[in-house]
């Protein structure tokens, strides 16, 4: 419900300024995406509601080279790494300088790899050590300082690109980020407005700094509220959350779909069935 949510949002602020409604299939994650059952589901649910999109529907796995020649072209700038940590090595550094871990993007990397010199990091990519590729904020913000942008919500933010650690642009089981991804397509489709749950606002600051290091376009942002439970508990499907399809099954109509959706925003995100 809260990817339908996102889905009338981004439709209601498109036809609000007379623009085009864009759908995206952000498939990148190779492990997890490997059935295309579930793209045909997705559109069957969003044709059900009524819900229509305008233009070529872009699929990010039929773009991983425009994805590498980016990485490439950050490496060249010398602000890529590559990071030979495990999830649970950086947990471990974490507890031990006790930082607490970010809720929205995840463990701030303590920069462990960053140092390492070439010879080391020549050494281990050649034995073929398990590495992701890390963005050295502090080169960035070196490089672009604190850029501006703007949340329809929120007014004027500033971006301060050190502020969430080295984030991660690559690896093996994801040969580009979500942050990477968004940002390039973003700006190849003429994105003006960009309209997301406000879980993602924090990573907006480092989609700021990746626009200004590679001089794109930035468009406007506008993060909407969540849907909770009757606690307050954001819903997830983690946590067993209502599915459209077990709506339809029980014998919602798109408009009573439509009509809970509109009450739970009037009641603060708190959504009932």
């Amino acid at each position: 419900m809260g990817h339908l949510l996102a889905a009338i949002q981004a439709r209601r602020l498109a036809d609000a300024h007379g623009g085009e409604c864009l759908l995206r299939i952000e498939d990148i994650d190779i492990t997890r995406a490997r059935s295309r059952e579930w793209v045909d589901l997705m559109y069957e649910d969003l044709a059900w509601l009524g819900l229509h999109f305008d233009g070529e529907v872009v699929v990010q796995s039929t773009r991983f080279d425009v994805y590498a020649s980016v990485l490439a072209r950050l490496k060249s700038m010398g602000l890529l790494y590559p990071c030979f940590c495990t999830r649970a090595e950086i947990k471990a550094q974490i507890a031990e300088i006790g930082r607490a871990p970010h809720a929205t993007l995840g463990y701030q990397y303590p920069g462990t790899c960053r140092n390492l010199s070439a010879d080391d990091v020549a050494a281990r990519l050649a034995r073929g050590d398990a590495h992701a590729w890390r963005l050295d904020m502090q080169r960035v913000q070196d490089l672009i300082g604190t850029p501006l942008w703007s949340d329809m919500r929120r007014g004027v933010q500033r971006c301060v690109p050190t502020a969430y650690g080295d984030v991660v642009l690559a690896r093996k089981e994801m040969p580009a980020s979500y942050h990477l991804c968004v940002v390039i397509d973003d700006a190849a489709q003429g994105v003006t407005h960009v309209t997301r749950g406000e879980d993602l606002f924090d990573a907006t600051h480092i989609h700021r700094a990746l626009q200004a290091v590679l001089a794109l376009p930035v468009p406007t942002y506008c993060h909407h509220g969540l849907l909770k439970d009757n606690t307050g508990k954001r819903l997830a499907k983690r946590d067993g959350a209502r599915s459209l399809a077990s709506l339809r099954a029980a014998g919602y109509t798109p408009q009573d779909v439509r009509n809970s959706l509109n009450t739970a925003l009037l009641n603060g995100g708190i959504w009932q069935v």
